[in-house]
């Protein structure tokens, strides 16, 4: 019997008024619970539920000011996928954090969880193929090669998945495509080999858009089939799309839904990721606060995707 693969752990510390909100991010990352260390009001809470005032000397010492909230990733999953989709959501919500993975080098763990990332057929007609495996069956599938480097997206995380299947659903030869918050560039790239004309990814994250730019090179799509740029959600986008997904958080979305008919066709779709269950109904109304109808939701493990259309 082989030696038990060690779990990595993934610690974010944060200021104590940003703990909730880091915490539903980090949550995103893993399919089960998170551990969160908040020392904020210690005495407080040692008197309600002890009932005693007599605290140890060592969580006295404890920072009162920042939280740490740890998450613990399966061996068999990619931890620097979840470390920067975690660093891009905190980013954009002006988050203050510091991030560190415990018992393994960043050269380390940026390598190794690439031996548990294999191709990967989704949906009907695609497969991911990671551009390290050199053997792989395509049976018919449209072949998307990616290297994610260390942006957010392979595949694997059931919110890029349900994505990857409704845009197989609602892609058309000839659609238009914006993809906000980007990341690896899979959904984009997916969309061109599903037949969409050109597709365009936005992202706050500059290495996401590198990494974007150069999957798609190696999958044949150079500007302007696809384009990518720097910035926040829409502020650098114009013009209408066909399809417009958003696979990031319920927060940033709950702001996008604000502007996002500006960029929509009157029969255009509207498909949104990064929700988890506890969410969905918060989306829910945003979507409709903002003049959308929802036609179709998915859920899988806990993660909610939600295609929607302008009210007519």
């Amino acid at each position: 019997m082989g030696k038990q693969q060690d779990w990595n752990e993934i610690s974010i510390t944060v200021p104590v008024k940003d703990i909730e909100t880091c915490a539903s991010i980090a949550n995103m990352t893993v399919p089960y619970g998170i551990y969160i260390e908040d020392y904020s009001e210690l005495e407080e809470e040692t008197l309600q539920i002890a009932h005693i005032d007599l605290i140890d000397e060592e969580l006295l010492k404890r920072d009162r000011e920042h939280g740490v909230i740890h998450v613990y990733i399966d061996p068999y999953k990619n931890p620097y996928e979840a470390v920067a989709f975690i660093t891009e959501r905190l980013k954009i919500l002006n988050i203050a954090n510091e991030i560190r993975v415990s018992e393994c080098s960043t050269e380390d763990w940026i390598n190794n969880w690439k031996k548990y990332f294999h191709p990967m057929p989704i949906g009907k007609k695609l497969l991911i193929h990671p551009v390290w495996e050199e053997e792989y069956e395509a049976d018919g599938r449209a072949v998307l090669h990616l290297e994610p480097g260390l942006a957010f997206g392979t595949g694997s995380h059931p919110t890029t998945k349900l994505c990857l299947e409704m845009l197989e659903k609602y892609i058309c030869c000839g659609s238009r495509v914006l993809d906000v918050g980007c990341g690896s560039g899979i959904l984009s790239v997916a969309s061109l080999l599903l037949g969409a004309e050109s597709a365009t990814g936005v992202d706050i994250d500059s290495l996401a858009v590198k990494t974007a730019l150069e999957n798609a090179r190696k999958n044949g799509f150079e500007p302007p089939v696809f384009h990518a740029v720097q910035g926040n959600l829409s502020d650098k986008i114009n013009g209408k799309f066909d399809v417009v997904v958003a696979n990031i958080v319920a927060d940033v979305i709950m702001e996008f839904n604000e502007s996002a008919s500006e960029f929509l066709d009157d029969d255009g779709v509207y498909i949104t990721g990064g929700i988890i269950d506890a969410r969905a109904d918060e989306i829910a109304v945003s979507f409709e606060q903002n003049g959308f109808e929802i036609i179709e939701n998915r859920a899988e493990k806990g993660w909610n995707v939600f295609v929607c259309k302008i009210k007519g």
